[in-house]
């Protein structure tokens, strides 16, 4: 994977699994992501935005450091939130991170268990996220990344105020889009809790 700077064993891992060629989002947007900077990236369905999301947390985090959760992903639904654990588990096979996935009907006491025991990152579904944070009193200030991923898709089905409300619990941290489309919504939002965002539009392959 010939990316700059890119962690050696993370690249180990992506040319065992045939990702020998970063695509044109993941040779924009890697450097930028790693210096830490609010992103609001646009690609097409299909072009590799989640594969794109677990690289650069894998780069990130590293290795397991603490009990707090250091990278938040809100994704749309089950079938996301099961895919991108899964790519965690393939890309980071030279890491120790603590991967868990949430979802609306999964046991809620599990996994309010596994995030008290410690975890690395969490992926989830909205409503999952926010039932878990609002009644749990997990601190959330340890939160590295914060990454949504179909921004457009969430925000259109008025998951705004969650993701508003979830930004505003945690102090510092990097904060990340990803959309098929920047739309209206997208902006505003991006604008309302992002520290002078940088936007990526790929051009249609």
């Amino acid at each position: 994977m010939n990316l700059k700077k890119i962690n050696p064993n993370l690249q180990k891992a992506l040319i065992e699994n045939g990702l020998t060629e970063a695509n044109e989002m993941q040779q924009e947007t890697f450097s930028t992501i790693k210096s830490g900077s609010d992103v609001v990236i646009q690609s097409l369905e299909g072009t590799g935005k989640t594969t794109t999301i677990v690289i650069n947390v894998l780069q990130k985090l590293e290795k397991t450091l603490g009990e707090s959760t250091r990278a938040l992903i809100i994704v749309e639904n089950k079938e996301k939130v099961l895919e991108m654990e899964e790519l965690f588990l393939k890309y980071g096979t030279y890491t120790d991170l603590s991967i868990l996935g949430v979802y609306d009907k999964g046991d809620i006491d599990y996994d309010k268990n596994v995030i008290s025991m410690g975890l690395d990152v969490l992926i989830g579904t909205p409503t999952r996220i926010n039932a878990m944070f609002s009644s749990a009193g997990f601190n959330i200030n340890t939160i590295k990344m914060l990454i949504v991923d179909d921004a457009d898709v969430l925000f259109r089905n008025r998951m705004d105020a969650v993701i508003l409300r979830l930004s505003s619990s945690v102090e510092k941290t990097q904060r990340l889009f990803f959309c098929s489309q920047i739309t209206e919504r997208v902006e505003v939002l991006a604008e309302k809790i992002m520290i002078e965002p940088l936007f990526f539009e790929m051009e249609e392959e």
